[in-house]
């Protein structure tokens, strides 16, 4: 494992060797950019990894699979949940791919539109009375919850031990300064969760219905997974289902606030409304980076990056590229490639529930800014974005009458 810095990183990446964690918590941006004009390959002493932050750069690491790969011994998302998905590469990752697909497809997702309105109304329902509420633990945090126990045919008593897990996960799969008491949270959550997976599936068994849980344990025998090989799968599932739609629905709502112009535009026009969507993806993405780890020694902007190193593609770094999005600090509804945003990243690690994340915060939006108006985010200034990892406002107090 090579952890250890270039021996010549403070002459040759200054930048990179000076940015301290705290800075990239509270504001990535201003050092992106930075280092896209001056390093765009950089080495990040404070996290002893290379960051990439140019697009084409970004989505080239993503799409070589020959010299870049998701799995490693020390990977944080490999180290919380196990082998799935997201921290495996060849056949393995297409088997457990290919069983997920179908429940993520634009028909099945089409099928659960209803039932997330209802969910999402039943949310905003509970606000109604409050002239002012905090839309993360009412409302933002909860959505994904309900729509993922909904979607696998799961009950949602399980939505407190859920939130908590997840919480605790999402720590984890930050945790590249191997912090020993996050990892130990994160263990303990894991073996609870996959205990009360192993439930749902034994449940599943013994009575089946339409749900995505039934669907895996029924799938045909030449592509059904083993029970564990399911539940190490349904960890990231479900993680990634949740952490993705919170962080954007307040994501979404932060930059249309910021820009109250475009409330009334959007409230109207379903086709802005979801440009909004994907031009937050861009200017204020929940996952900021995709992290690789160098399989044989390669150049990349005339470095030579050596054999079991870890790259981190700033996603968020890439979606502000001025070679790709001029005035990348606009949050401009209108652009004409605002789709080519890498907010979900790219290659065969692409995110899966994409089309699931984009529905839940269409029908979350919808409903939020129909029931309040006017429709005001307060507090802006206490309680801002943050995160280099995952990033999203902590808090968001909203004022509004409920209709």
């Amino acid at each position: 494992m090579h952890c250890a810095s270039p021996p010549d990183f403070q002459t040759r990446f200054p930048l990179g060797a000076s940015i301290s964690v705290a800075e990239l918590e509270r504001d990535p941006y201003p050092f992106f950019a930075r280092v896209r004009e001056r390093e765009p390959l950089t080495w990040v002493e404070a996290l002893k990894m290379w960051y990439v932050t140019g697009y084409d750069d970004v989505r080239r690491v993503l799409m070589d699979g020959v010299n870049f790969t998701a799995t490693a011994e020390r990977s944080p998302i490999r180290d919380t949940f196990g082998e799935q998905m997201l921290s495996s590469e060849g056949e393995a990752h297409r088997r457990y791919r290919r069983v997920f697909l179908q429940g993520f497809s634009a028909v099945s997702v089409t099928r659960l539109e209803s039932h997330i309105r209802a969910a999402a109304a039943g949310l905003a329902d509970e606000c109604s009375g409050a002239s002012t509420i905090e839309l993360r633990t009412r409302f933002a945090s909860r959505l994904p919850i309900h729509t993922i126990l909904l979607a696998f045919g799961m009950e949602l008593a399980a939505e407190q031990d859920l939130r908590r897990w997840y919480d605790d996960f999402e720590r984890a799969l930050a945790n590249f300064e191997g912090d020993l008491h996050t990892r130990e949270r994160a263990q303990s959550s894991t073996k609870q969760f996959h205990e009360y997976l192993h439930a749902g599936l034994q449940a599943a068994r013994r009575n089946p219905d339409d749900s995505l849980l039934s669907s895996l344990v029924q799938a045909p025998a030449d592509r059904r997974l083993s029970d564990e090989e399911l539940v190490r799968n349904l960890s990231i599932v479900f993680f990634g289902g949740i952490s993705t739609v919170e962080a954007l629905i307040l994501n979404s709502l932060w930059a249309l606030s910021a820009h109250p112009e475009l409330i009334e535009r959007v409230r109207s026009d379903e086709a802005l409304l979801a440009n909004a969507i994907e031009e937050t993806m861009r200017w204020l993405g929940p996952v900021q980076s995709a992290t690789r780890y160098v399989v044989q020694d390669v150049e990349l902007r005339g470095v030579t990056l050596r054999a079991g190193e870890t790259v981190n593609c700033m996603l968020g770094a890439a979606n502000h590229d001025p070679l790709m999005f001029p005035h990348p600090e606009r949050f401009d509804i209108t652009r004409p490639n605002l789709t080519a945003h890498m907010g979900f990243a790219t290659g065969h690690h692409m995110c899966l529930g994409f089309r699931l994340a984009k529905a839940q915060v269409r029908i979350a939006l919808q409903i939020l800014l129909s029931r309040f108006a006017p429709f005001e985010v307060i507090d802006r200034e206490a309680n801002p974005p943050t995160g280099y990892e995952f990033r999203q406002p902590r808090a968001m107090w909203i004022r509004g009458a409920v209709r």
